[in-house]
């Protein structure tokens, strides 16, 4: 059984990748990059109060997420808002990058996850955990291989 402190705990995954941080850095921010591992995106910029929305979820059930950058460093941070229309909750998810002999380490971190509904299985911490480890273990990796 989860503790309060486990479920208050941001959810943290780290992965290394054999390319430049400047390559990872193209993938998060550029929206024709990133539509081919992450979300589809319309727009999308790495600025400082720029907002950004995208469908996601189960294939049972679609939600709108509603997402504003709230911090940007060039080459190394990524910040922004994650919320869903019509759904009480707000959390942050954070991309940042190390650059480690010629590879690079990303450390995903999204907090807040314990301010969404606790009765719908799509916003339970598991989910949150398959899904950012598939995108961070397996999407984004497969598409830095190709590009």
């Amino acid at each position: 059984m989860e503790t309060d402190n486990t479920e208050t705990k941001p959810f943290v995954i780290e992965r290394t990748y054999n390319v430049p941080a400047e390559k990872v850095w193209q993938a998060i921010t550029d929206k024709d990059k990133m539509r081919q591992w992450y979300f589809d995106l319309k727009e999308f910029k790495p600025e400082v109060g720029f907002e950004f929305q995208f469908y996601g979820g189960s294939k049972e059930e679609q939600y709108l997420h509603l997402c504003k950058i709230t911090e940007v460093v060039p080459g190394k941070k990524l910040k922004h808002s994650w919320q869903y229309d019509g759904i009480p909750g707000e959390s942050y998810v954070t991309f940042e990058l190390f650059a480690e002999d010629g590879k690079t380490r990303l450390k995903l971190t999204h907090e807040g996850l314990e301010s969404f509904p606790k009765n719908r299985p799509n916003f339970a911490r598991e989910s949150f955990s398959k899904g950012w480890t598939y995108i961070i273990g397996t999407s984004l990796p497969e598409y830095l291989e190709k590009a």
